[in-house]
Order: C-alpha cells, then structure tokens, then sequence
C-alpha cells in the first residue's frame, strides 16, 4: 500500500526537500504542499492524504488550529506536527487537539521516514531527544500535580515519567530492567487508568500536571 504524504509549511525549501525525500521511496507518495493552515485544512479535507506533516506557525491559520479542525473532520489523514524550537508550548496544544504525534525539524531523514510508516499504521510518534526539555519552558514554574497519577502503582508510575520523557519501549526496559513485554503492559495500563488514547496524549497529561521536571 502506498502511504501519500504531504506537508504544510511556509517554507518552500523545506517543503522541496521533504518532497524528494518523500518521493525516494517506493512505498510513498508525495501528495502535496499547503503554504498556510487554511490551505492545509483544504489539502486535508480532498481525501488524498494520508500522513500531513504540520508546521507549527504559518500566516493564514497556525498549525494548532489547523490540526483541531482536521481532526474534527469524520475521515482526517494523520497529523504530525513540526516544531523548530526547543521549548515549544504550541506543541503541547498540537498534542491536545489530536495530534498524532512531533517531530522536531532538524530529525534526521531516516527517523522522519520511520515516523510517517510509524504513524500510517497507528502508532504516536514521539521526538528522538529529552521530551522533557522540550516541552519544561512553559511549566517550569507549575508545581507539580502529583495526584493526577495517584491512581498508578509506583511501577506504573516510573513508567510513566520515562515514558513521558519520550522513551521507546526498549529504553524503557533498559532503564527500569523489565522486559519490553512488560512495558507495554504498563503503557497500556497506564492509559486505560488515566483515560489517555495515546503515548503523545501521556506526554501532554504530564506536561499539564507539571510532572516533567
């Protein structure tokens, strides 16, 4: 099956490159440029696309609005959201509007291409750096909500905070010496306990509660 992917950017350089990355692959196919978030609602809404790479910040509508109302759209591509910046709020608020997950602008071509087939067959896609430090600016000052946790075990807990920190399931086991197996179990777990959907919404659940510290 051949996954199309488009981007929306106001940066035409960046939006050539990601389309000859895109269309080196057999599996892909690029399916477009939106200049601005009102066009790329448009791009959404032709049914064409099936993974939409969002900048953040475009004229027009921002990448946030435009996320919300595509994913309020009943057939919706996946939306992976861009960032440039390093301690990014509006990433948080991409998330919460139903983001399937971030990247940050300077990962490398095989992560990228990794994200979109990881994203297409229904996973969250998390970026490969400190999630903490990327997200700590906005709430550096938020005492921390130790209760919204409460409700996990203290090994559900620490897999939580690894987790939120962007962690695969393998780093995960490798630092809380469980097996891979297990961690899932707990990210699952942890999940259906807080009423989360996904691993990025896990991530916007602790930066809510001021847990990455």
């Amino acid at each position: 099956m051949t996954i199309r992917v488009a981007v929306a950017d106001d940066q035409a350089l960046f939006c050539s490159g990601v389309q000859m990355l895109i269309e080196s692959q057999s599996d892909l196919e690029f399916a477009g440029i939106a200049s601005n978030g009102l066009e790329a609602v448009d791009l959404a809404g032709t049914g064409g696309v099936d993974v939409l790479l969002m900048d953040l910040r475009m004229p027009e509508m921002n990448g946030v609005d435009a996320t919300r109302t595509i994913v309020a759209s009943s057939q919706r591509p996946k939306v992976i959201v861009l960032t440039t910046f390093h301690r990014d709020r509006a990433v948080i608020d991409a998330l919460q509007a139903g983001a399937d997950g971030f990247l940050t602008k300077d990962a490398t071509p095989d992560f990228l291409l990794a994200s979109i087939r990881a994203v297409h067959s229904g996973q969250s896609v998390i970026a490969p750096l400190d999630t903490a430090d990327l997200l700590r600016g906005g709430n550096s000052a938020k005492p921390a909500q130790d209760a919204s946790i409460a409700v996990l075990t203290a090994r559900e807990k620490e897999v939580f905070l690894l987790a939120a920190r962007g962690l695969s399931n393998a780093e995960i086991a490798e630092s809380a010496y469980i097996s891979e197996a297990t961690v899932k179990t707990h990210v699952r777990n942890v999940l259906t306990k807080l009423d989360l959907s996904s691993r990025v919404q896990l991530v916007a659940h602790a930066y809510e509660n001021g847990l990455l510290k």
